[in-house]
């Protein structure tokens, strides 16, 4: 009985596989490879409060980051969030959903307008725009130092199923050090 308590509150889950729908969606799509790890060593130290960091390969998936995480709530920001508040929310296992403005050569309305669904109707999931992203990478869909790149250009359908792959196989996982603990861990937390 000790160990089944033990594997409900202290076991992490392993990062799943990202699934064949989502792969394929990628691959019609002209995504990137995934990029993981996208550090070898990512560090977790604490900037001072408001410290901003000069990340080396935007978007941030790891690094040091701002003390204070993004509150799970809104789920899709209107405008661009503090890069080093966004990587602490890695940290503890979310998924950000970055895109390049449709007004910049980023996805379509329509992309946008999906994908804003989705993370509204999921936990551990930031949507935001990030306006220093490319048409040939509008998407970037991040874990704790994981990275996926899909061009603006993506479809409404393939991005769904791409960032539904992506948030099924990394959220509240233990690709990222702070992740829940236990089976449970993804509905103790926010």
């Amino acid at each position: 009985m000790i160990a089944l308590g033990w594997l409900l509150f202290y076991r992490t889950s392993s990062p799943g596989e990202i699934s064949a729908e989502a792969r394929a969606a990628a691959r019609a799509a002209g995504c990137d490879d995934l990029e993981q790890p996208v550090i070898a060593d990512p560090s977790r130290t604490h900037l001072a409060p408001g410290e901003t960091y000069d990340y080396p390969d935007p978007p941030a998936a790891a690094g040091p980051h701002d003390p204070s995480p993004l509150p799970p709530d809104p789920h899709v920001y209107p405008q661009p969030v503090p890069e080093a508040r966004a990587v602490h929310n890695l940290e503890h296992a979310y998924v950000i959903v970055y895109y390049l403005p449709t007004a910049q050569g980023g996805p379509s309305a329509d992309v946008i307008r999906r994908l804003t669904d989705l993370a509204n109707a999921e936990k551990r999931v930031i949507m935001a725009p990030y306006p220093t992203l490319t048409a040939e990478r509008g998407l970037a869909l991040l874990a704790w130092n994981t990275r996926w790149f899909c061009p603006a250009s993506v479809t409404p359908d393939r991005a769904v199923a791409i960032a539904r792959g992506f948030i099924d196989a990394f959220r509240g996982t233990s690709v990222a050090p702070e992740a829940p603990r236990g089976l449970l861990g993804p509905l103790l937390q926010p």
